[in-house]
């Protein structure tokens, strides 16, 4: 009796091991991802304790942004709070009009593609969603929603970083 407990012991922890593996891998990976701070040409992830202020945006099916123009300071962080008014998935991504083009085409040809930067917010119909960003940079930058079909579709914004 003891082996065939011991015996079933085993396999449930033998089968169990590799999906605790992978979902420990999974959180920390998404973990490492977070906390990363890599340097863009736009700016860096910034920190909830420096929030300098909150711009609210929203998302529609019609493919807009509203506000779809901001101006903030070149030092700013900000909270951007997103709502997605429509019925589908958008996201709100910031980049250059290159980095943004180049995405958009992948988006095309990878439309189930799986990305998680901290310049980016996916919200999901009906929900809100928030990223903290950090504008160390000057210049003219953009913003836009790449899911296939959206930023073809006019789904785009700007954001003029004036210098300090």
């Amino acid at each position: 009796m003891k082996t065939a407990q011991v015996l079933v012991l085993t396999l449930i922890g033998l089968l169990g091991s590799p999906a605790a593996l992978a979902h420990s891998e999974t959180h920390e990976r998404h973990q490492a991802a977070s906390t990363i701070k890599e340097q863009k040409p736009w700016g860096i992830a910034g920190d909830a304790g420096e929030v300098d202020r909150t711009i609210e945006i929203r998302m529609t099916d019609q493919m807009r942004f509203t506000p779809d123009r901001l101006q903030v300071r070149q030092g700013e962080t900000i909270r951007f709070v997103h709502h997605n008014d429509g019925r589908i998935l958008h996201e709100f991504v910031i980049g250059t009009r290159e980095t943004l083009d180049e995405h958009a085409e992948a988006m095309l040809r990878f439309p189930g593609m799986e990305h998680d930067e901290p310049y980016m917010a996916h919200v999901a119909p009906g929900q809100s969603g928030e990223m903290i960003w950090t504008f160390n940079r000057a210049g003219e930058f953009d913003f836009a929603c790449l899911i296939a079909g959206h930023y073809q579709a006019g789904m785009v914004g700007t954001i003029r970083v004036l210098a300090d």
